[in-house]
């Protein structure tokens, strides 16, 4: 049965008289510790932070003298006790609370700073199970509970990017508090434990194989704050979860303007999809739009793959994203900022590429240190009215598909090597998804249609205006690989692909009519190979 509520009296200003400190990341806690006991303010704290307190020769009481009770249990019982909790708990202005506590010997506190044990610092180093479970903090994330339910009093402190502002009411309000800090502090408080209590419940699904748990919690950490979301009157911020994956929120930029919603998604989707070219089997480019590639290369060099990238739709390639699979050298910076770009992401990029992209200052330019590995397990996650839909990364790269020719001909070596680059680009095409592939270069991408058909001949018509931009004479699917992300459902699609010139196609397979299309195929005396693994993208 749930308690019923009491009117309380709760003031505006609530005075600090006794402040309790007990920190694991303890960066500035002794600038506060020594300007709050400055202040006169009674100072209580627990092991660690206790020691760095009173090395610094600030007057600090161990909370055992409160307690009445030694730290036992290598630590894992100190705070949970009711002269702490109740301590932070009483309603001042509740007469009956007040009795108890006269009656029990307990006296307020009012402040709490705490942070917890860094146990997703731990996990994130691969920590053992036995160093990770000792990692949860349990009398942390209580006493941070308390301190902030009772936020009408007490003054709960869990980010050291907050001791400033705290001095700082101190200062202008003799050792009091305004209650609309405290409940900003409340807030962020429940927030982070929230966050906390996130990342133990997901570690330990995956100790024990819990693929879909009944209950699922997600949290992040806000990076930074946008101007606005997809458009301009959709308010948005970018939360980093801790995930150690390389890629946008792992980045570091080194210049150009902050990056904004659809930045960040485009950025994202070129990075993902450029990882599924190792940088050992030679460098790879991709340029991405509106999540969608619009080209996608590889080559000899860095350069020779912009170029064959960029030829697939230069139209489009303009304001676009750039990711490379190699360190950006200086002859590719230099073709790079021929046209217009959003942003570049690479691992890396060499101090004469980082002086020819500072040139321009608006562009920016984010280094990962490496690149994802796209067969890494992981979850994704999209919002839906009412809810959340949750499944595995699509982690199923090329080397793990298991290759059927279906046809009569069968592919050459450069044949499969094109289908198989074309059915890599695919994956990161939004459906229905269609791509022509020559010499390992995109030549015609068609994305999201509702129709296969319709991509089919929207990527081959990308390739007729791809050849009238560059004044050519030939149109680039004429002896190209076509890759289709699922099964034809039809042979309508194939067919158009066909007449556009491919000479073999690479397709999921498992259609109802899947010998029809490759009738189709043998008719035409092309190629086809089934992959047996689709790859939708919504």
């Amino acid at each position: 049965m749930s308690p019923i509520a009491k009117p309380h009296v709760i003031p505006d200003l609530s005075e600090v008289k006794t402040a309790l400190l007990s920190v694991s990341d303890k960066t500035g806690i002794i600038d506060l510790a020594r300007a709050l006991s400055d202040k006169g303010i009674k100072l209580l704290s627990t092991g660690g932070t206790s020691k760095a307190i009173s090395q610094a020769g600030i007057p600090v009481e161990d909370v055992s003298s409160v307690t009445n009770f030694p730290e036992i249990m290598d630590g894992r019982v100190k705070t949970l006790h009711p002269n702490v909790h109740g301590g932070l708990l009483a309603v001042r202005t509740d007469k009956d609370h007040q009795k108890a506590m006269a009656e029990q010997g307990i006296a307020p506190i009012d402040m709490a700073v705490i942070n917890l044990y860094p146990f997703e610092e731990t996990i994130s180093k691969g920590a053992d199970y036995d160093t990770s479970v000792e990692n949860i903090d349990i009398g942390g994330p209580a006493m941070i509970r308390a301190a902030a339910k009772n936020h009408g009093f007490v003054n709960i402190v869990t980010d050291p990017a907050d001791y400033a502002e705290i001095l700082e009411q101190l200062d202008t309000h003799k050792n009091h508090t305004s209650l609309e800090l405290r409940k900003r502090l409340a807030h962020k408080a429940f927030a982070r434990t929230a966050t906390y209590d996130t990342a133990i419940s997901n570690w330990f699904a995956e100790q024990v194989s819990s693929t879909m748990p009944l209950h699922r919690s997600f949290a992040g950490t806000l990076a930074s704050e946008m101007r606005y979301g997809e458009n301009p009157h959709q308010a948005a911020g970018f939360y980093k979860t801790g995930d150690v994956r390389k890629g946008v929120a792992t980045a570091t930029q080194l210049q150009g303007k902050q990056l904004s919603y659809n930045n960040i998604n485009d950025t994202d989707a070129a990075f993902e999809l450029v990882s599924e070219f190792n940088p050992e089997n030679g460098p790879a480019v991709a340029i991405i739009k509106h999540a969608n590639p619009c080209g996608v290369a590889r080559g000899e060099t860095l350069g020779e793959a912009y170029t064959k990238a960029l030829a697939c739709d230069p139209v489009s390639a303009f304001g676009g994203i750039i990711a490379l699979n190699q360190t950006l050298d200086a002859a590719s910076a230099e073709q790079i900022v021929e046209i217009f770009t959003e942003v570049i992401i690479a691992p890396d990029a060499d101090e004469e590429a980082r002086k020819i992209i500072a040139a321009k200052k608006n562009l920016r330019l984010l280094v990962t240190g490496g690149l994802p590995d796209p067969s890494q397990k992981g979850l994704a996650v999209k919002s839906v009215a009412g809810g959340l839909l949750v499944q595995d990364r699509d982690s199923r790269v090329i080397d793990d598909l298991d290759l059927k020719v279906v046809t009569k001909v069968q592919p050459t070596q450069s044949q499969l090597e094109d289908m198989c680059f074309a059915f890599q680009v695919a994956k990161h095409v939004k459906s229905n998804a269609i791509v022509y592939a020559r010499d390992l270069a995109t030549v015609g991408i068609g994305a999201g249609q509702m129709s296969r058909l319709d991509s089919s001949r929207i990527a081959a018509r990308k390739a007729v205006d791809a050849m009238e931009a560059a004044n050519g004479s030939e149109v680039l699917t004429i002896g190209s690989a076509v890759a289709s992300d699922a099964f034809f459902p039809f042979p309508d699609g194939l067919i158009s692909a066909i007449e556009a010139g491919a000479t073999c196609a690479i397709q999921p397979g498992g259609s109802m009519r899947d010998n029809e299309v490759i009738a189709a195929a043998d008719h035409a005396g092309i190629a086809m190979v089934f992959t047996g693994t689709r790859h939708f993208r919504h």
